[in-house]
């Protein structure tokens, strides 16, 4: 089978995701940005047809595919849906609760796939230690921390940096651990969150977030887009028989340690480090979710996941402005 996707936002996710289909035989590409230049260099670049129109791209593809800026994805979400078209949708799947429950409420009727680009799962670290935690590997998970960030973002201008309208680095940025926190430690309870910008809703931000589940598992989750050093992810997940451990700037790539060893200071080490283009956890993302469109399956990450993990990052939005613990909404 053969896709025809419409690729929606020439910007930075954009050509990140036009890379990954240009691995794809089957895929014929299709782009439309309200910045024409920019769709005419990624044309360019990738051999990818430009729409005039975003309804024109939209009528002549399966498969819509929007990286755009957040507060735009209801409305073109909305405009694919209703011309029956899957739709993959950039992570965080809307700005609002709102707007998200009328996309996912108009995705069921339709009876059309959307997925949203949480890939942080699709990561092979992420996924070898969410593999680990579900075989028992440290007992029943207990306590967990994750940082990601490093300087603000490329995107500093315009609206990226404009909270409001991105969600700043709660909804942007820490969302990535909030989703991989709740697929494998399960749902959150309530939390808690304090933000540098939360007054200000704009610029680059810190903020710290601490999670409790409803199994009683506790997360701190670290986000920064104010560490000059560079860009690092870290996670520990600690139980009673163990912790597994990843740092992005050491080797090996994920490492759990046992109390169970010969010596206290015994450990195993798994590297699972990306060996080829197909590999790329950006790749398997868009892959997995045009295998679940071809197959008539639900997609890897659903759209009730991109919902709960959206309710996470806006309750600690509000935790964050409100100085209160926040529980989630249920999706």
């Amino acid at each position: 089978m053969s896709f025809r996707v419409g690729l929606i936002g020439a910007g930075g996710m954009g050509n990140v995701h036009a890379n990954q289909y240009l691995k794809m035989s089957e895929v014929s590409l299709t782009v439309f940005d309200g910045q024409s230049e920019r769709s005419r260099n990624l044309a360019e670049r990738t051999g990818a047809s430009v729409a005039a129109t975003v309804e024109d791209l939209i009528r002549n593809v399966d498969v819509v595919d929007i990286c755009l800026p957040t507060d735009l994805h209801a409305e073109f979400g909305l405009k694919a849906i209703a011309e029956g078209r899957a739709v993959f949708m950039e992570k965080p799947i809307t700005r609002n609760w709102e707007d998200a429950v009328a996309l996912a409420k108009a995705a069921n009727q339709a009876g059309v796939p959307v997925m949203p680009g949480q890939v942080v799962r699709f990561f092979p670290e992420f996924r070898t230690a969410k593999s680990m935690i579900d075989s028992g590997a440290v007992g029943t998970p207990a306590a967990a921390r994750t940082r990601r960030g490093g300087g603000a973002p490329g995107r500093s201008q315009g609206w990226f940096m404009d909270h409001r309208r991105s969600g700043g680095i709660l909804l942007d940025l820490a969302i990535h651990d909030f989703d991989w926190l709740r697929w494998t430690l399960g749902e959150v309870d309530y939390l808690y969150s304090r933000a540098l910008a939360a007054e200000t809703q704009s610029g680059p931000d810190y903020a710290l977030t601490t999670l409790t589940f409803k199994s009683g598992a506790v997360a701190h989750t670290e986000s920064t887009w104010m560490d000059p050093s560079g860009f690092r992810v870290t996670f520990e997940v600690a139980g009673k028989d163990g912790i597994i451990q990843f740092d992005s700037r050491d080797q090996p790539a994920v490492r759990i340690s046992t109390s169970g060893g010969a010596s206290a200071g015994d450990y195993l080490s798994f590297s699972e480090t990306p060996l080829s283009p197909t590999d790329d956890p950006y790749y398997l993302e868009l892959r997995g979710f045009l295998d679940a469109v071809r197959n008539g399956t639900p997609p890897p990450v659903t759209i009730e996941d991109g919902l709960a993990a959206l309710s996470i990052s806006l309750a600690a939005i509000e935790s964050s402005q409100t100085g209160r613990v926040v529980r989630p909404i249920s999706a």
